[in-house]
């Protein structure tokens, strides 16, 4: 049952997980592993792709795009989610709240744009490598990236703004972490725009990313079934595969911390889901990426010889 306190000024009351005292710190051990982890990672494949001239590739910048959208997504969560892990005192002020609401929600639909960017480059890549450097410029890529970002930052703008305007007669967030259903949530007034733009948003994003990478992948996977070129199919395979699975954990794990708000008698599954949406294709992103790029990956072991004939 539901018991909300009145707090000082515009303070809330973060839920939290419900977990026993024994994996408490287990569990904190665990997400500073996986946040210390993909900022180094992450970090890396920035500071190498900034720094090496001959990556300044119209491929790379998509990595890049990839690589700070997940360190802002997951350092605007985790860190915050450490400390109410293991704090008896989860408080956090309004305005805080909204401002991880935003950021959280503004990671999520980039992430959907950038992965729809990328299958439109393999696509190019191997369908039509011979007008790659001709279609995919860097002023197209820039241009796509920045449309993906200023869409995202609108549509999560115009959602953010709809829970702004409803008045509060809750203070606890039902959750571990704010979002902007748990935000409209503290409300007592009618809820039915912001539930019906909530829908029209997740299903514009959903569906656009879907259908873009469906139809890339279709017609990757037809050029080579018609073409029956050995070395076109492992390319395809090698780059194509872990781009997908990559997408399909971050769309199934979306979906249920969305499906799984109309349904809180499973708070604990929503509160993993939505964890894993941030941490498991951040931490895999720059790895898979790295080791699947020749160039990239030539640098990295390039780096790894270099400071290992040093030692």
């Amino acid at each position: 049952m539901e018991v909300n306190r009145t707090f000082p000024g515009d303070l809330l009351q973060i839920q939290g997980f419900t977990i026993s005292p024994e994996f408490t710190y287990p569990l904190f051990f665990l997400l500073l592993f996986f946040y210390s982890s993909l900022l180094v990672t992450n970090v890396g494949v920035l500071a190498l792709i900034i720094t090496e001239k001959n990556l300044h590739q119209p491929m790379y910048i998509l990595f890049c795009n990839l690589s700070v959208n997940d360190l802002i997504g997951n350092t605007v969560l985790l860190p915050q989610l450490m400390a109410h892990i293991i704090s008896t005192e989860r408080f956090v002020t309004y305005s805080q709240c909204v401002a991880q609401a935003f950021h959280s929600h503004t990671f999520g639909s980039a992430s959907h744009m950038i992965l729809s960017i990328m299958a439109i480059d393999r696509y190019v890549a191997i369908c039509h490598p011979l007008r790659y450097n001709s279609i995919m410029t860097s002023r197209a890529v820039i241009g796509l990236s920045a449309s993906a970002w200023g869409l995202s930052l609108l549509l999560v703008s115009v959602l953010i703004g709809l829970t702004l305007r409803l008045s509060r007669c809750r203070s606890v967030i039902q959750n571990a972490y704010c979002d902007n259903a748990s935000l409209f949530k503290l409300s007592c007034d009618d809820v039915s725009i912001n539930n019906i733009y909530g829908l029209f948003f997740t299903l514009l994003l959903f569906c656009c990313s879907l259908g873009i990478i469906t139809i890339t992948y279709f017609k990757i996977a037809l050029a080579c079934w018609v073409k029956k070129n050995k070395e076109m199919n492992n390319r395809a395979l090698q780059t194509c595969a872990s781009h997908l699975v990559l997408y399909l954990i971050m769309l199934w794990s979306g979906f249920l911390t969305i499906i799984l708000h109309r349904f809180p008698n499973y708070p604990d599954l929503r509160k993993i889901a939505y964890v894993l949406f941030h941490v498991v294709p951040a931490n895999l992103n720059p790895v898979i990426y790295g080791m699947q790029t020749r160039s990239l990956r030539a640098k990295i072991f390039q780096i790894l010889q270099r400071k290992v004939t040093s030692s």
